[in-house]
């Protein structure tokens, strides 16, 4: 019997245009599926539409044609406000930039998307932000102002913040591109540990080699169009 469970995210036929009297096409037909607790990074030169997928997985950006299938949900002719809550419940971002609030302590910014998704968190939301915090080694500065955390700290606070709602699919834009040798070390350590504990989905631009070297599967991006889909075990491409 075949697998009924529907894939994590399912990208299909996706086409990205700009422009109106000359246009220039970022995607190309992109194809991709993700299931249940894949590792995923995305690579790829600059311009390759690598930034243009992830916004449009993230829902943050319309495709020109094609869909995108979150968990089964169709995102393509949902309404804005539709969109915000299906990105609240089924995502959780990090990013190179922490984009944490500076007045706001470490606590606070892990439960922004709480506040923006239902108004006010709960204390079951309050309960997990904690475990978050505590997960990734903060439980004694969950209450400083993210100004007073290093840029490793805010970078785990960036990934507390984006699993504390348990999404099943974590986007990663570059999450080690600012932070030392050091760091980056410890945030893809900590994105394995929880691809594994949580079984959540990642999907991780980046230009570091050893974090697609670490990674399940490694999808390479070229002028808009897939041109590898390898995972670890299969032999690099020429």
């Amino acid at each position: 019997m075949a697998d009924a469970t529907p894939p994590v995210l399912a990208v299909e036929a996706v086409v990205k245009e700009y422009g109106d009297a000359v246009k220039t096409r970022a995607l190309d037909g992109v194809d991709l599926r993700l299931g249940p607790g894949e590792l995923t990074a995305l690579i790829g030169p600059s311009g390759s539409g690598k930034s243009t997928l992830l916004n449009i997985i993230g829902l943050l950006d319309r495709p020109t044609s094609g869909r995108v299938v979150l968990g089964g949900d169709d995102a393509s002719d949902l309404d804005d406000r539709a969109l915000t809550t299906l990105r609240a419940r089924r995502l959780g971002f990090v990013f190179q930039f922490h984009h944490l609030l500076p007045a706001f302590t470490a606590l606070e910014n892990v439960l922004l998307p709480a506040w923006g998704d239902r108004g006010r968190p709960s204390p079951a939301a309050r309960a997990s932000a904690e475990d978050m915090l505590r997960a990734v080694g903060l439980a004694d500065r969950m209450h400083y102002r993210s100004t007073d955390l290093s840029g490793g700290q805010q970078q785990r606070v960036a990934i507390a913040r984006a699993l504390a709602g348990r999404p099943p699919l974590v986007l990663a834009d570059e999450p080690t591109g600012n932070l030392d040798t050091a760091s980056s070390a410890e945030i893809l350590e900590l994105m394995r540990r929880f691809n594994r504990e949580l079984g959540t989905t990642f999907l991780i631009v980046t230009h570091d080699p050893r974090i697609a070297d670490a990674c399940d599967r490694v999808i390479e991006l070229v002028d808009g169009r897939i041109l590898h889909d390898r995972r670890a075990a299969d032999p690099a491409p020429p």
